[in-house]
């Protein structure tokens, strides 16, 4: 069944515009929604659970769904551990090094920023993830696939304020000149492409 019929046909009489409601969210998010969303829409948790049993549903973890029927795409780890943050988090760091294609190392986890507030929470982080606190301000992030991540040259600044390899920084701030992204030589530019020298490397 075609990922789209599915949600015309997957409810009872009368609930055809909860399950089309859940499926214009859950497309945005790559075929994943969380148990919140669902409930935002006016789906219950016994039929997510039927759905689930059924197959056309699958539970990824705790509260997280995913269209069965819904096509494969790049970065599903990464939308998971966005509705894990409750729409919260942004990526940053190495993680939006890759994104924004300004380094060739492939990070073996997903660094996310979430607000402050959140480390007052006792959290069970996926054993994927690192996770950092900050404010990020709206002229901080941008959408890249759809996916929330900090802006090259606040990305650049994280990294120099954390344990990411001089080299690393360095290689994307010559990357990011290269690109033809900036007109001009900000201060936080010009301190990564020295980084590794500041550093003795």
């Amino acid at each position: 069944m075609h990922v789209t019929k599915f949600f015309l046909t997957i409810g009872f009489m009368g609930k055809r515009n909860q399950w089309d409601l859940l499926y214009e969210i859950a497309a945005t998010q790559q075929g994943y929604f969380t148990a919140f969303q669902a409930k935002e829409a006016g789906i219950s948790s016994q039929a997510l659970r039927h759905h689930v049993t059924s197959g056309n549903l699958k539970r990824v973890q705790r509260a997280i769904y995913r269209v069965t029927k819904f096509p494969s795409s790049d970065h599903e780890d990464m939308i998971v551990v966005w509705l894990w943050t409750d729409l919260s988090g942004i990526f940053s760091h190495e993680t939006a090094l890759l994104m924004h294609n300004l380094s060739d190392a492939l990070p073996s986890k997903i660094h996310v920023t979430l607000p402050l507030s959140w480390k007052r929470r006792r959290l069970k982080l996926p054993p994927i993830v690192i996770t950092y606190f900050d404010n990020v301000m709206e002229d901080g992030w941008e959408w890249v696939a759809n996916i929330p991540v900090t802006k090259p040259l606040r990305t650049l600044e994280d990294c120099m304020n954390s344990s990411v390899s001089p080299e690393f920084v360095s290689q994307a701030a010559e990357q990011l000149l290269q690109k033809g992204r900036l007109s001009y030589v900000p201060e936080i530019l010009a301190r990564a492409l020295h980084y590794r020298y500041k550093t003795g490397e």
